[in-house]
């Protein structure tokens, strides 16, 4: 049986990260929303552990020395970068101008302390997605029964 066993652990840990989120939105809001499954954003980056599987299984089959690696490695950190920062900046823009409809609706000023409130991914998801992909990403491979390259 061939496959691309670092896009199946990618997927794989896109997979098992959506269904964390859609577990840990049973438990915060004590009801089963299947859109969690789906959603972007939330607790762990399901962004995060999908690009680290893909780099650490290719690091994994073929060095961590390699070009592959490199280049996954370098697609994570962008990725990265981008769903703690600017996806996180928009869904905050998102949120400030849903709440100006709002208000403006309803006739009542805007708080200049709404601009501190945290939407998209944290630090910390990004973080914790991270680790789930380079966990997975040595995981799969192994179980997959391919050799480690270094």
């Amino acid at each position: 049986m061939v496959f691309n066993i670092p896009l199946v652990t990618a997927v794989i840990a896109w997979a098992v990260a959506q269904f964390m989120k859609t577990v840990l939105s049973v438990i915060k809001l004590r009801r089963l929303d299947f859109e969690q499954f789906w959603a972007s954003g939330g607790m762990p980056s399901s962004h995060s552990s999908t690009v680290m599987a893909l780099s650490t299984a290719c690091g994994y089959l073929y060095g961590f020395s390699s070009g592959l690696f490199a280049i996954a490695s370098v697609l994570a950190l962008i990725v990265m970068y981008d769903a703690a920062g600017v996806r996180r900046a928009v869904g905050m823009q998102a949120r400030i101008l849903n709440k100006i409809t709002g208000n403006l609706a309803k006739r009542e000023p805007v708080e200049p302390s709404d601009l501190r409130e945290l939407i998209g991914h944290t630090p910390l998801q990004v973080f914790f997605g991270a680790l789930l992909g380079i966990a997975l990403g040595f995981l799969f491979p192994y179980l997959f029964g391919a050799t480690y390259a270094n």
